[in-house]
């Protein structure tokens, strides 16, 4: 089906399977959305938290059955848009490229390096070109909130930093993790880029919560990185997340509108008469805001 004309939800929830098992969340419908870049990573579980319409998607799959570069980015961004999602909060897992950024820390990252080779983050191209700014790429309001509740979560929060967004499957070498530390990498993840990429271009606002679950391999007095080290503690992150989640929709009330809903106004440079019609309903859900002139 194509979702979004039954009831408009407004904020999405994108990490792993168990975040909407959560007190509080009453679960109304799956709905698997059909989108023009085929399918979304799974269903996207739809209800309300603390009275939010809310959509969340397993990243990978329920199971964990996708790899980083298997995700279907746009089919994942694409279905929260035309449910109507206007801000996206995303929890991961990362590892710490600093001595201070402990495991089960949390990063609320404001940058991004990308080192992803293989990867589509864009729904322009086929006829319509279109430059959005991402000099800041996540949103600094719902950075904020994300923020607050993760300071009333009790959590330990670093404002702020660079996130390295490598391709996966494998871990870094030393040698590559040593070279992010020289660029002031913060933490090192596989998935956010995409989403904040896409999340602009589809004028919606997007915040990471960047949970640490290890030092990856450049920390001499630390074991290197091994799946069994970050199972064990995302458990733990997963329970602080879904605490945080709950209080973050509880406070997006008090937001007032930004840039991020806006971030088309001038960035499609194809004249209209030129894009391909195919093209222009393709894009309908993304585009037609300036398309169409509507404010």
């Amino acid at each position: 089906m194509v979702a979004g004309k039954e009831s408009r939800v407004i904020l999405g929830v994108i990490g792993g399977s168990g975040l909407y098992e959560m007190e509080g969340f009453s679960v109304r419908e799956e709905v698997r959305v059909e989108t023009p870049f085929g399918a979304p990573s799974d269903a996207l579980i739809i209800g309300d938290l603390e009275s939010v319409p809310t959509a969340f998607l397993a990243r990978h799959g329920r199971g964990h059955r996708i790899l980083p570069t298997e995700i279907n980015f746009r089919a994942n961004i694409f279905a929260m848009k035309s449910l109507g999602v206007q801000q996206i909060i995303s929890a991961s897992a990362v590892g710490s490229l600093r001595e201070h950024v402990h495991p089960l820390d949390v990063v609320v990252p404001d940058q991004f390096i990308d080192r992803t080779r293989h990867r589509v983050d864009t729904f322009f191209g086929e006829g319509i070109v279109g430059h959005v700014s991402l000099a800041d790429p996540f949103c600094a309001s719902l950075s904020a909130t994300l923020t607050n509740a993760l300071r009333d979560a009790d959590a330990t929060v670093h404002v702020g930093g660079t996130y390295v967004c490598m391709e996966g499957p494998q871990f870094s070498t030393r040698a590559e993790s040593e070279m992010y530390r020289t660029w002031n990498g913060t933490v090192i993840g596989m998935t956010n880029l995409q989403e904040a990429r896409l999340a602009r271009e589809a004028e919606i606002c997007y915040a990471t919560m960047a949970m640490v679950t290890d030092y990856d391999c450049w920390h001499g007095e630390e074991d290197d990185v091994t799946v069994e080290a970050i199972i064990e503690r995302l458990s733990t992150n997963a329970a602080l997340a879904r605490r945080v989640v709950r209080s973050a929709a509880g406070a997006l009330s008090k937001r007032e509108p930004c840039a991020c809903g806006r971030a088309l106004d001038d960035a499609i440079i194809t004249p209209q008469h030129l894009i391909p019609e195919e093209t222009r309903s393709r894009l309908g859900a993304i585009i037609g805001r300036v398309l169409e002139g509507k404010d």
